[in-house]
């Protein structure tokens, strides 16, 4: 098969194409190792465009270690950068506010400035020297639901209640000053002198102020469905975080392991509802696509018409949720899991306090590898060696051979043990290449 391949390559991939490629490859294997914030932020302002591709990014960037900060109106740029090690959110990844808008941000609190930057110190205060004509009301209202005006220390309940007068008073506080208009006020004249009932030494009129912003807050899972709708993902907390444990100990996978599960196999697995689509079958018959996600993947859900009657309300948008249902691996490209069950995952303080207790002492789920071992190269034993040390976890990795003398199971020692991820089992199928048996190939011998 590979000398194939290497005929192949002689017409199909010249190696003046190739040499760039492996070039490529090196520098950018070389950033991410060694400047690991930089490259993610790059990477996620990349594809800032296709705002559906962020939230994937974003979380790889957290499995680094890497903390994504909030946006905010004061600190953040365009695109992502990076803040003592850490990502800054991007401006531009914010939905409803534009290039355009953000120049005016950062126009109006003076980047651009020699003297410096001055920090926008409430929204009043935003909306009087931004330009209301880059900047209208839709852009502020998400920069609010996101959080981006955290460093204001007003709720964003308290905002979106004045958002509209905020305006207002900006709109006019720049007509005014346009028309050269002003108020006694704006003036800063000492009226308590010698005409005045003050005496020589009476104190200027102070200018107006505008109305407190009412300090009531939103519940935390209206703050988080509110980030959500404005870009995309939950970033000050996530729901499943909260629920991680507990899910864990109910469930059988996470939806990154699911891949590992054979075919047609029953599971339960756990995340929260992403994306719903409805429609009908040729017969007539309702049935439904979902995506389901968790911390570590995602899978599509196929519910079909006895099945989605049954389980209506539990299915919603953002909902957390436990389903069950059968694998289905019949498309390569992905994994499908077509639903017998769904239920609302609402554990109580006692259950997460129990569940806590149960992680502490149960061992991870074990990483499974199945192996065709007559497709094994001679050498692979040392390769394999080398990358599964390259991944430490705490995932046991049993190798579930299929040999001429029947199926042979392998558990490999505690110095093997590895952290379950797409990025292992990409390098894995990269290493063995065919040997790897899909995964309903069934290996019955015991460990």
């Amino acid at each position: 098969m590979w000398s194939t391949n290497e005929k192949s390559a002689d017409y199909s991939f010249n190696k003046s194409h190739a040499a760039c490629y492996a070039l490529i490859s090196y520098r950018t294997a070389w950033l991410r190792a060694n400047y690991p914030a930089e490259y993610m932020a790059a990477l996620i302002s990349s594809v800032m465009d296709t705002k559906d591709k962020v939230p994937f990014f974003v979380a790889q960037a957290e499995q680094m270690g890497i903390q994504i900060l909030p946006p905010d109106v004061n600190l953040s740029d365009h695109r992502f950068v990076v803040v003592g090690g850490n990502i800054r959110f991007g401006l531009d990844a914010v939905k409803g506010v534009g290039f355009a808008a953000v120049e005016a941000i950062k126009e109006a609190r003076g980047d651009f400035d020699p003297a410096g930057p001055r920090p926008f110190t409430n929204l009043f205060d935003f909306c009087e020297r931004i330009d209301s004509r880059a900047v209208n009301k839709k852009a502020i209202e998400a920069l609010i639901k996101c959080g981006a005006f955290g460093s204001t220390g007003a709720t964003r309940k308290g905002m979106l209640t004045v958002l509209e007068q905020a305006q207002q008073a900006g709109q006019k506080a720049q007509q005014d000053a346009q028309t050269g208009q002003g108020s006694i006020f704006d003036l800063g004249l000492d009226l308590g002198g010698a005409g005045g009932n003050g005496g020589a030494g009476g104190a200027a009129f102070a200018r107006p102020s505008h109305a407190p912003i009412p300090a009531g807050e939103f519940e935390k899972t209206e703050l988080l469905a509110m980030e959500k709708e404005s870009i995309g993902l939950f970033i000050s907390a996530h729901p499943l975080k909260e629920v991680a444990v507990a899910m864990a100990v109910k469930t059988d996978y996470t939806l990154g392991a699911i891949v590992d599960a054979r075919d047609q196999d029953r599971v339960v697995v756990g995340g929260i509802i992403s994306q719903i689509k409805r429609l009908r079958t040729k017969k007539g018959d309702q049935m439904m696509f979902a995506t389901l996600e968790d911390l570590a993947g995602s899978v599509e859900l196929v519910i079909f018409g006895d099945t989605l009657e049954e389980c209506r309300t539990a299915i919603e948008q953002d909902a957390v949720v436990l389903v069950r249902g059968k694998v289905d691996h019949k498309d390569k490209t992905r994994t499908c899991l077509i639903v017998s069950s769904v239920e609302r995952f609402q554990p109580s303080s006692e259950e997460l306090a129990a569940a806590e207790r149960q992680a502490i002492k149960a061992p991870a789920v074990a990483f499974r590898l199945r192996l065709d071992a007559a497709a094994l190269p001679a050498t692979v034993v040392g390769e394999l060696r080398e990358l599964l040390a390259s991944f430490p976890g705490e995932s046991d990795v049993v190798i579930e051979l299929s040999t001429r003398a029947g199926a042979r199971r392998l558990r490999l020692g505690d110095d093997y043990r590895v952290e379950r991820s797409a990025s292992l089992r990409s390098e894995l199928e990269a290493l063995l290449g065919s040997a790897i048996l899909p995964a309903q190939a069934r290996a019955a011998a015991p460990a």
